[in-house]
């Protein structure tokens, strides 16, 4: 429960931040703000994976770039929805849907919210001889 809420402000926060920074996305109040985050994390739970996995084909032909056209689409259908959350283009969307991701990004960062981490480590050995996966170099732990 605690892990949804944090979610949820985490979303609630890059979604203001969107709002502020880019021209064509505003709410009216704060309530259609926080239902508008709440249906946003709701849509990403369960409708952008099979998105994702319908849209595969384009994906890997854009090197994963169609992943922006889908949160853009999921942030303008939120907009169609919450009737005091308004998203006024398609170029908003996208825009909003960028300032989103790496706003969610910087903050679960900061908050250790995030699954990833890069972890740099040396062989003790001076002379290069260590064998096996950690010989030496630099270790992405994901």
């Amino acid at each position: 429960m605690i892990g949804f809420l944090q979610r949820w402000l985490v979303t609630t926060l890059a979604v203001l931040v969107a709002a502020n920074l880019v021209r064509g996305i505003h709410y009216d109040s704060a309530a259609g703000l926080f239902v508008a985050s709440l249906l946003l994390g709701v849509l990403n739970a369960f409708v952008r994976p099979i998105m994702l996995l319908l849209s595969l084909p384009l994906l890997v032909c854009t090197l994963g770039l169609f992943v922006l056209v889908i949160n853009a689409l999921l942030l303008y259908a939120v907009a169609q929805v919450v009737s005091s959350f308004h998203v006024d283009t398609f170029r908003a969307a996208l825009w909003g849907g960028v300032v989103i991701s790496l706003v969610s990004l910087a903050v679960n960062l900061l908050t250790g919210r995030t699954e990833s981490r890069v972890q740099w480590r040396r062989n003790s050995r001076r002379d290069g001889s260590g064998s096996g996966p950690d010989a030496g170099g630099p270790v992405i732990d994901v």
